[in-house]
């Protein structure tokens, strides 16, 4: 009996030694990445939150702890509130076109015939060009003097020239029209490795119950999408919040502040008028407003799941 306690004792010893080593070495793995996590985004939060207590100067020589009057001092200011709106204008516009249209780009590229490799490859070249490439590129489609493309082909059309980037009504869609033909390639290629994963079986037994196209893609193909969906949809409002590059290079906010998005006021803010602690806070702001929605929208498409 003392030999087969003992036994059993050294086994459930060795057993949560064993789990032990596997705990060590699991961590040791996940250690680099926790590392530089920590360097480069919770380190870069906590300062982002810590500056935003001071008025502080961009050169760091007048410093100056004021809790949190620079919070205080966004519930008034008129331009925030107008970025934050011109904002979720662009997210509203951009966000279901990158949607839709790159699911529809996706469905076009899945089909099995000869050269589509060539097809998928052009649809997402844009995305590899860099955002400066991109906004000079649109800047002078949509140069609202006689030197931009569109007004050129009008000209020798007889038409007048259109104002693109002066007039308020214009100036936000095209924007939007950049950053679609920029970025929708990425979308689609999440959505095509997504068509991808679908079991060929479930059409083929859907087509045996007589579905048709509309059925087929609203009763496999939408629920087989459902997690590239749910990536996409993150990733697009995450992104859209942040938009800088095309408005900084095609509008420079204009006209009238018409495209001066939340990211484009806190550059100029802490940049251009050197108030880092004000800008600080309203990264901060912007930062719980992301991560609000994302969180929201993971929730709700787990629980429709």
């Amino acid at each position: 009996m003392e030999s087969s306690s003992k036994i059993a004792s050294e086994k459930e010893s060795f057993i949560l030694s064993k789990k032990w080593r596997d705990t060590l070495v699991g961590y040791a793995f996940v250690l680099p990445f926790l590392i530089l996590f920590v360097i480069f985004t919770l380190y870069p939060i906590a300062r982002g939150f810590w500056i935003s207590l001071h008025r502080w100067e961009l050169v760091g020589t007048n410093i100056q702890f004021i809790g949190l009057r620079n919070y205080e001092l966004l519930l008034t200011d008129d331009l925030f509130w107008r970025s934050m709106k011109n904002t979720a204008y662009f997210v509203v516009l951009s966000g279901p076109l990158l949607v839709i249209v790159g699911l529809l780009f996706a469905l076009m590229l899945s089909r099995k015939i000869r050269g589509m490799g060539f097809f998928r490859t052009m649809f997402y070249m844009p995305n590899i060009l860099s955002v400066a490439v991109v906004g000079v590129i649109f800047s002078r489609i949509f140069a609202p003097d006689r030197l931009g493309l569109l007004n050129v082909l009008f000209g020798q059309l007889g038409l007048e020239a259109i104002p693109w980037t002066l007039d308020r009504n214009l100036a936000m869609p095209i924007i939007v029209l950049t950053t679609l033909w920029w970025t929708v390639g990425f979308n689609a290629l999440i959505f095509l490795a997504g068509l991808q994963g679908i079991n060929e079986n479930l059409y083929d037994a859907a087509k045996v119950d007589g579905a048709n196209n509309w059925q087929l893609f609203r009763h496999v193909t939408i629920p087989g999408l459902r997690r590239p969906m749910t990536f996409v949809m993150v990733l697009q409002v995450i992104a859209s919040f942040q938009v800088f590059g095309q408005v900084d290079l095609i509008t420079q906010g204009g006209p009238a502040g018409a495209t001066r998005t939340i990211v484009y006021y806190i550059w100029e803010r802490a940049f251009e008028f050197w108030h880092l602690g004000y800008g600080s806070a309203m990264a901060f702001v912007l930062f719980i407003v992301m991560f609000v929605l994302s969180i929201t929208q993971l929730y709700l498409q787990e629980r429709g799941a």
